[in-house]
């Protein structure tokens, strides 16, 4: 499907593997240029390979997304090299699993304000006609197990929402997108079938599909999103779970 996305700008974080880089291959494939952040540099130069065959500009550059100044050094960088805005997926995930101080604090400074510090930037230099898409998950929509997490997610949801109404006059659109259980390899879902299978299990039963989500069904939904077939879309975020919230 054309979307339109040649040529453009689109800045992925949190791009190295998994949902984040299936995003960013969804976009190169769509003809978009494209740069992604990630810790690991062998995982970026391996994200970088993948993406370098669909013949589109690739830029990949280290990043911890937790450090205010450091992801303001890499999305100055990224969107130097691309030459220009068009697009940013904010996609950070510290995912700490435990109802502590220490796991609030990760979820918070990970994954809630690393999407508004990337929101703001991008808001200052995006033109008339961008899109910003935010990853939340299902555990933001509803109670969740994971407490700090889901409340993180949560906020996610709030901040895409009040976001797309302050920015709508500029003629930026905000969504998110909420995940369900993603499995890939060497994934927390893939982890748990090897090593507690009841855990996975359990979760899969809950979902009306059968079976768990792929990284590139959210790859999809976010490509759409960034694109101008979705240009009366904003303001909300689309749950892709198998109908798993359900």
């Amino acid at each position: 499907m054309d979307l339109g996305l040649a040529g453009k700008c689109i800045i992925v974080t949190g791009a190295s593997r998994g949902i984040g880089l299936s995003i960013a291959e969804s976009c190169a494939k769509e003809g978009a240029r494209v740069a992604i952040c990630g810790r690991s540099q062998s995982s970026l130069d391996a994200a970088a390979e993948q993406l370098n065959t669909h013949g589109g500009k690739v830029v990949a550059l280290t990043c911890d997304v937790s450090d205010p100044a450091a992801l303001d050094d890499f999305l100055k960088a990224a969107q130097q090299a691309l030459g220009g805005l068009d697009g940013l997926v904010n996609n950070p995930s510290g995912f700490g699993h435990r109802d502590d101080e220490e796991s609030w604090r990760i979820n918070l400074d990970v994954d809630l304000l690393g999407v508004v510090r990337g929101t703001r930037f991008a808001a200052r230099v995006m033109n008339s006609g961008g899109s910003i898409v935010n990853m939340s998950s299902t555990s933001g929509i509803g109670a969740s197990s994971n407490i700090a997490y889901g409340a993180a997610k949560a906020a996610v949801i709030q901040a895409t929402q009040s976001y797309a109404l302050k920015l709508a006059g500029k003629r930026i659109r905000v969504n998110a997108i909420a995940p369900g259980s993603i499995e890939f390899p060497d994934g927390i879902w893939d982890k748990r079938r090897q090593h507690e299978p009841e855990s996975y299990h359990r979760t899969l039963a809950k979902i009306p599909f059968g079976r768990m989500g792929r990284p590139e069904e959210i790859g999809r939904t976010a490509a759409f999103l960034l694109s101008d077939a979705a240009s009366w879309i904003t303001g909300q975020t689309i749950a892709v779970d198998g109908g798993q919230n359900l």
